[in-house]
This record gives structure tokens, sequence and C-alpha cells, in this order.
């Protein structure tokens, strides 16, 4: 309809701007490869059209990015996928959040949509979405689902670019494996969809960990479940026994994306600041409760977790205390880092022994030390496995012993003090 609406439009009265000149003000060469096809319909635009469309070009081959087929044909190839959401505000392709954590992105084979992508189609972000679901239900219509031993189903689906986490944006090849019980999914991978019913939770959570111990590329940890026709994060709240895995599932996520952003954190700082070491610590009531370690003498980058394990300048442990309490601090003020995913903020200061006492305490000097760990000097071992470093990205942990009931497997439970590795 685009196309055809041109040719009803009101000849303008100021000449419009030819391809050639266009293309040099643009740095642009005539012979650009690809781009001849695209511009078949390019007396029809109008001058902003024009402008618009060589600025999709020019902005396409200055990145180095190659010029797309023409919709007629690309149609064919769209597909969405489902990435952390942390991934799509650092990676600058077209992103729509789809749901906590995840966000829905269109791939083209090797390539992924930007905007300027969908200048060169002609058409609206909408419509490409539409088409992509529609080739990703026509690709996956014939798969179905195996019922493991434990109960659960997993998605036969194959794909080698979208995998079978992309059949969570199509609901009717899944909502209707359970009749009449709700629907808990779990995507730990991109190419793992898991469904379960209510009853069978702790199985679906025990395969989910598995996956993730033995995986590099965590899509999302974190169990979902549909609510109303919409997937929303589980929430199971205490005393339902898996409300400390799920809790420990989403820190996952959150850790993940920290220790991400930290290579980024050079470029996102004006002047240094060190990414803080981070983990977790359990409380007397079991729950975990994620901590990052300030130490005396460095400026850093504080994310908003829950603890902050303060070390003095000699090494030695002043205490662990509450993130959220840190404004009683009134002098000690961060400055917000402009950075993709999770929150952050610049803090060149440390706070004195009188300014500590302000905050609300989870664990004293005294009590901190008795932990057993140095944290601003000593390393502990390493995973044993490389699959269970990756699944937590920890260079290096130290880890208290903890209930052996935990249906978690070792990689994901313990309460932690984030000591990181110097690699």
């Amino acid at each position: 309809m685009a196309l055809f609406s041109r040719f009803f439009k009101q000849t303008e009265e100021a000449p419009r701007p030819e391809l050639g000149v266009l293309l040099a003000e643009r740095s642009l060469p005539l012979d650009l490869p690809g781009l001849a096809e695209l511009v078949k319909d390019f007396d029809h635009f109008s001058t902003s059209e024009r402008v618009a469309y060589m600025d999709a070009v020019a902005e396409l081959s200055h990145a180095g990015v190659a010029l797309p087929e023409p919709w007629k044909f690309a149609q064919y190839e769209v597909l969405p996928e489902l990435v952390p959401h942390w991934v799509g505000e650092r990676e600058a392709f077209f992103h729509r959040p789809f749901c906590e954590g995840l966000t829905l992105r269109v791939r083209l084979g090797d390539h992924r949509l930007t905007k300027a992508w969908a200048v060169l189609f002609e058409t609206t972000i909408d419509e490409v979405l539409d088409q992509a679901l529609y080739n990703l239900h026509e690709k996956a219509k014939d798969s179905g689902f195996d019922r493991l031993p434990s109960g659960i189903y997993q998605s036969t689906f194959r794909d080698p670019h979208v995998g079978s986490s992309a059949l969570l944006l199509l609901p009717e090849f899944w909502d209707h494996l359970f009749p009449g019980q709700n629907h808990f999914l779990a995507i730990p991978t991109q190419e793992t969809l898991l469904v379960a019913p209510q009853v069978l939770l702790p199985k679906l959570l025990e395969a989910t960990t598995k996956i993730i111990s033995a995986t590099e590329q965590v899509l999302l940890a974190t169990l979902l479940t549909q609510v109303e026709k919409k997937l929303v994060v589980a929430n199971m709240q205490d005393p339902h026994p898996i409300a400390q895995p799920q809790r420990e599932l989403r820190q996952l996520d959150l850790l993940q994306a920290l220790r991400a952003q930290d290579n980024d954190l050079d470029n996102a700082v004006a002047g240094s600041a060190s990414p803080m070491p981070l983990g977790t610590l359990r409380n007397s009531q079991g729950r975990t409760l994620t901590c990052a370690t300030w130490s005396e003498g460095v400026a850093v980058a504080l994310p908003e977790v829950d603890l902050i394990a303060f070390i003095g300048a000699k090494g030695e442990p002043l205490g662990i205390y509450f993130r959220p309490s840190l404004p009683r601090i009134h002098e000690l003020r961060g400055t917000v880092i402009s950075i993709w995913g999770p929150r952050r903020s610049r803090f060149d200061g440390f706070p004195t022994g009188e300014q500590l006492a302000r905050l609300e305490v989870f664990a004293t000097a005294e009590q901190m030390k008795a932990m057993g760990q140095d944290l601003a000097a000593k390393v502990a071992p390493k995973p044993t496995t490389p699959a269970a470093a990756n699944a937590l990205n920890t260079p290096g942990t130290t880890q208290k012993t903890i209930q052996a009931a935990s249906p978690l497997p070792n990689n994901l439970r313990g309460a932690v003090l984030g000591v990181q590795g110097d690699d």
C-alpha cells in the first residue's frame, strides 16, 4: 500500500534530490553492492522519503553492514528471537520488551534487524514482527513435545538460528499441554523450551538447573508462568519450597548481566571506576541476598544489590550492610553511570566508621571476619569444571557450607562472598 500511495500524491513544487547527489553527500559510491535492487522505486519517493532512505543506506554502509535484500524476498526469511533484556540494550539492534528479563528481536540469517533495515524494507516494524512470527509458526507447525521421564515436556522444535526458546512467543504451541492447570516454562538456553504444570515444578527446577550447570550460554534462568494469557515471572512466596530456588535463579540472571556489564565500564565511566566483586550471601532464614564488595581506596561502580561488604585500606573487614540504607550517609553521593543494563552509580569516596554506623547492619566486622574470608586479598579455588564457573560467570568464589536440602546444584547454592579472580 505504501508503494501505491506514492502514485496518488500531489506533485511537489520543489525538485526532489537525485540519487547521485544524495549518495555523494554521504560519501557513498553509485555502485554500492545491493543498492540497485533496493532503489528500483526511488523515482516515486518523496523528498523526505529519499533523504530517510539514503540516511539508512549510509548508516549501514558506514557500519560495515551489507544492505538487505528487498522486502519482497526478505519477508520469507525473517524470524523472531528472544534474548536477555540487557543484551537487547547493549547491542545496537531493534528490540522490543517481551516480558520481564526478555526482549524480542528479529533476525534474517546471521543479521539482526535495525531501524535502518526497516526503512529499506519500506514497511513498518509491526509488519516485520508479524511476518517473523508467521514464519516461525510455519517452521514449527509440524514439531511437538517430548514427554521426559520426569513428566515435564520438552519442545522438539529445532532451528539453527532461533531455537526452541522462540516458541515462547507462540502460546498456541504449549498452553494446552496440561488442560486446566497453570503452565510453568523455562528457557535456560536458546535451544530449550521446557513446560510443566505446578505439581511438577520441582522437576522443572531440577531440569533447568541441570542444563544451566552444563552450559556456557544461559538465556534465562528464571522460571516463567502464564497468567491471563500473559507470560510473567513465576513469583512463589515463602514458605513455598520453590520460592528460594526461584530467587536464586533470578539472582543468577542479575549477576550474569552485571558481570557482562563490567567489561563496558571503562567506556561508560569518565575516569576509572572499578567493577565490584559480586556474589550472594544467605541469611539465617535461608534467603539469599546479592552482595557487592567495596574496598577502600578505589572509585567503584556500585550496582543495586542487596548488601555491601566493606573492606578497609589494609584489607580488614568492616562489616556487611544493607545497600538500601546507604542514602543515610548523605555526605556520600553517587553519580548515576550511563550504561546499558542494570543501574549503577559511581562512588569516589569511602564511608568513615561513624558513617557506617548509620547503616542497617547485616553482619558486624567481627561476624564478617568470623566467616573466615579475607575479601581483600584471598581468592578461593575455582570451580572444578568450566561449566560450573560459567553458570555463575564467576572467575573465583569463596563458598560456605549450606543446608544439603537445597534443590539447586552446587554451583547455584551457597553463602558466597564475591571474591573475584585476577584474570
